[in-house]
């Protein structure tokens, strides 16, 4: 995500925020303490992938560390690998970018004041519609795009803040769970290709924002949220399909497994936040 449009989705926020007409003088609980449930909605970014590709395993070994080469011993993806979804079968039709969608969540949690310090937990669940993409192309030519989106996630974090009255200022940091989205195209009629679908994936996310109280029982914030999983789990399985014996990915073992270089699925998040406090 450029910094540009991170810093326009949180300028258009921060003045949604402030258009609510409320005052902190108007609130007579000031205090953040006790039971609360609400949502966020916002904007998922991801991190740029500078220099991803895909690995091949030809032998099947479990180790993704050979060359696709063709009869003649060329390497069969010189053409190279662009990071982003192909918009033909050859670099010279470009990729399109990753693309930053928005997100939504539900959450609850609990926080507990002492004097100006405020510690608390909550756990959320929902989902992005951002997705990220990388494509490999081969001499054929043929393109090979992965893309992965959340499903869903669930999140579990601590946070701990300071608060003058009326306003509270917080980080947060915990664990995070989501069923990964994985899906798989090309341009590549002749062989054949089958994956596995949906991964799980554990994670981290940490972060921080504000939060403050518009009315007695509600209060509104804008969080920034960083989350990170490990999609290390998604292969693809090349077979012959209708292809020749001289197919490149048939000519060491029958097939060939691939996977996307970089397993780390990153997230960047700006939301908006709500909640009803008990």
């Amino acid at each position: 995500m450029s910094p540009t449009k991170f810093t326009l989705a949180a300028a258009t926020m921060l003045a949604s925020l402030n258009a609510v007409p409320a005052s902190a003088q108007e609130v007579e609980n000031t205090e953040f303490d006790g039971f609360y449930v609400g949502g966020s909605f916002g904007l998922g970014a991801q991190s740029n992938d500078v220099n991803e590709g895909v690995v091949f395993d030809t032998d099947r070994n479990g180790d993704f560390d050979n060359g696709v080469s063709t009869v003649t011993g060329a390497n069969a993806f010189s053409p190279g690998f662009c990071n982003g979804a192909a918009k033909g079968n050859a670099p010279v039709a470009g990729c399109n970018n990753d693309k930053d969608d928005i997100d939504y969540y539900i959450r609850a949690g609990a926080d507990k004041q002492y004097g100006n310090i405020v510690v608390g937990f909550l756990v959320d669940a929902g989902r992005s519609e951002s997705t990220d993409s990388v494509t490999a192309f081969s001499t054929t030519p043929a393109s090979y795009t992965f893309t992965r989106q959340l499903d869903y996630a669930l999140g579990a974090r601590g946070r701990v803040g300071y608060t003058p009255g009326g306003v509270l200022f917080y980080a947060t940091g915990g664990v995070s769970y989501a069923k990964i989205k994985n899906s798989f195209t090309t341009t590549n009629g002749a062989n054949s290709f089958t994956d596995n679908g949906k991964t799980e994936s554990f994670g981290w996310s940490a972060g921080g924002g504000a939060e403050a109280k518009i009315t007695n029982n509600i209060s509104m914030g804008l969080e920034y949220l960083y989350t990170r999983y490990n999609d290390d789990d998604y292969v693809v399985n090349v077979g012959p399909g209708s292809a020749g014996p001289t197919n490149p990915f048939l000519l060491v073992s029958g097939g060939t497994d691939m996977k996307r270089t970089d397993p780390d699925f990153d997230m960047h998040s700006i939301r908006l936040t709500a909640a009803l406090r008990f």
